[in-house]
C-alpha cells in the first residue's frame, strides 16, 4: 500500500528517521514464542530489522533510542470498534442541545491523543469520524493513531441509528463533526445508493445497523435493524470496492441474518446462539464483542432512561452467550466501542477477553495481528516483522503473565507510528 489513506504516516521527527528500541522481550505478534532481549530497529517509517542484542547493526547518525529493557516490546494495538466523536461519558440527547455544529472535529483532538498513549496506533471508527479526521492524523496535523473510517452507518428507520427522540430532536446530527453519524436506509434501493454514498464520503469498511441498540431511543437490542435481503445488497456492492462490512448485531437471529448476508465482522455479538457460532467458524467472519462498553455498568446521572434500562437488561446474559463463542474459537478482533465508554482505556479489552475464554496470548494476538487482518492492513500492521510499518509499543512489565498490565496507559511507557515516537516516558531521546 501506498501511503495515502488510513495507512499514511504522520509528519516526521526532524532529526529522529531512525528508531532503536533495546533492552525488551518482544512479543512480534506473528505466533513466535517470546524474545528476550531483542532489538528492533526502525528507518524512515518501516522495520529495518529485528534481532538478538548481541547482532544488532551499529546505527550511525542521528537517531532515537528508547529504552525497554524490563518491559515487552509489542506491535501497536489495534481497535476494531470506536467512535471518537463521541463524548465516552453517556450520550444524554439533553448534554447535546447546545453543541455548536462541527464541535466535534475539536472535541476528538483530545480522544485521538489518549488513545495513541494507551497503545493504540491503529482505529476503525464505525460512524462519526469522517475523512477530515483521518487526513489530519496522517498528515500529522494532529497526533492520533491512523483511522479506517466507516463515516456514517446504515440503519432503518426507527432503528439503531436513528437517534431522532419522541419530540424529533436528532441527537444523532449533533454528533457527527459534519452532521450525523448515519444515514437512514430503508429497503434495497436505498441500500444501495447509501452503500455508494459512504463509499464516496472515503468510507474504508461500511456499518450496517442489523439489530436495535442500546443508545437509539425508538428500539431494542431485540430488534432486529436492517433485512438480511437489505445487508446482502450492501455486501455485494462493497464488495466490488474491496470494501468489508460490519454488522452491529446484538441479538441471536439479527446476527444470523448479518452472517447470511456476508459480513465481514459482527460487532458485539451479545446473544449470539450455537447456530451463529457455527455461521462464524463456517463463513471465517470475526467477532468483535466490545466487552469494555458491554461490562460497565449504565450511569443513569449521564444517560438516558431508557439507554440505562436496556443495558442492565442485555447485561443479564452476554457474558454467557460471548464465553461460549470465544471458547468455541470464533476468529476474535479487539474492540472497544470507545465512544460510549470512555477514550484513552482501550487496552481494558485484553484483561475483559482473557476472563470471557481467551489465552493471555491469543487476547494480545487479537489486538495487534488479527485485527489487522480484520481492517485488511495486515501486510502493514500487527506483526513486527521487517518491511512492515514501524508501530511499535513498549509495556512495562510482561502482559503474558498478567495481562491485565496492559490496561493501564501508565504502562505503556514508549508508543512509536509509522517510525515517529510519540511517546517515551523512560526518555532515552536522541543519538548522535
Amino acid at each position: 500500500m501506498g501511503n495515502a489513506g488510513p495507512t499514511g504516516g504522520g509528519a516526521p521527527e526532524p532529526g529522529a528517521r531512525t528508531v532503536v528500541v533495546r533492552g525488551g522481550t518482544v512479543f512480534d505478534g506473528t505466533g513466535a514464542a517470546p524474545r528476550p532481549d531483542w532489538v528492533v530497529v526502525a528507518r524512515d517509517g518501516r522495520i529495518d530489522w529485528t534481532g538478538p542484542a548481541a547482532d544488532a547493526p551499529t546505527v550511525s547518525g542521528p537517531h532515537r533510542e528508547i529504552d525497554a529493557a524490563g518491559g515487552t516490546v509489542l506491535p501497536g494495538f489495534v481497535d476494531a470498534h470506536v467512535h471518537l466523536v463521541m463524548s465516552g461519558d453517556g450520550m444524554n440527547p439533553a448534554r447535546l442541545l447546545d453543541q455548536p455544529p462541527h464541535y466535534g472535529y475539536y472535541a476528538a483532538i483530545p480522544r485521538l491523543r489518549a488513545t495513541l498513549d494507551a497503545g493504540v496506533t491503529t482505529v476503525r471508527d464505525l460512524a462519526g469520524a469522517d475523512q477530515a479526521i483521518a487526513l489530519a492524523v496522517d498528515e500529522g496535523i494532529v497526533p492520533g493513531p491512523r483511522i479506517v473510517p466507516a463515516c456514517l452507518a446504515l440503519g432503518p428507520t426507527g432503528g439503531h441509528g436513528d437517534f431522532r427522540t419522541a419530540c424529533g430532536f436528532d441527537y444523532g446530527a449533533v454528533q457527527g463533526p459534519s452532521g450525523a453519524v448515519s444515514l437512514l436506509t430503508d429497503g434495497t434501493d436505498e441500500a444501495l445508493r447509501n452503500t455508494r454514498e459512504v463509499m464516496r464520503m472515503g468510507a474504508r469498511v461500511v456499518k450496517v445497523m442489523a439489530s436495535g441498540g442500546v443508545w437509539s431511543p425508538r428500539d431494542t437490542p431485540w430488534d432486529d435493524g436492517l433485512s438480511a435481503e437489505e445487508m446482502t445488497v450492501v455486501v455485494r456492492e462493497a464488495a466490488a470496492r474491496g470494501v468489508p462490512v460490519a454488522a452491529h448485531a446484538q441479538n441471536a437471529g439479527s446476527i444470523r441474518n448479518a452472517l447470511a448476508a456476508g459480513v465481514a465482522s459482527v460487532e458485539h455479538g451479545y446473544e449470539i446462539d450455537e447456530r451463529g457460532i457455527d455461521m462464524m467458524g463456517e463463513s471465517g467472519a470475526f467477532l468483535v464483542p466490545t466487552l469494555t462498553t458491554a461490562t460497565t455498568p449504565p450511569d443513569p446521572a449521564r444517560s438516558a432512561a431508557y439507554a440505562v434500562a436496556k443495558k442492565l437488561r442485555l447485561q443479564e446474559r452476554l457474558s454467557t452467550h460471548v464465553s461460549a463463542a470465544l471458547r468455541a474459537g470464533v476468529r476474535v478482533a479487539l474492540g472497544t466501542d470507545s465512544g460510549v465508554c470512555q477514550h484513552g482505556r482501550n487496552l481494558r479489552e485484553l484483561p475483559l477477553l482473557v476472563e470471557h475464554g481467551l489465552s493471555p496470548e491469543a487476547a494480545l494476538l487479537a489486538g495487534t495481528r488479527d485485527a489487522a487482518q480484520l481492517l485488511g492492513l495486515a501486510d502493514e500492521i500487527g506483526t513486527l516483522e521487517v518491511g512492515k510499518r514501524a508501530d511499535v509499543v513498549v509495556c512495562a512489565g510482561d502482559p503474558l503473565a498478567d495481562v491485565a498490565v496492559a490496561a493501564d496507559p501508565g504502562n505503556i511507557t514508549a508508543v512509536v507510528r509509522d517510525g515517529v515516537v510519540h511517546k517515551d516516558t523512560r526518555g532515552a531521546g536522541a543519538r548522535a
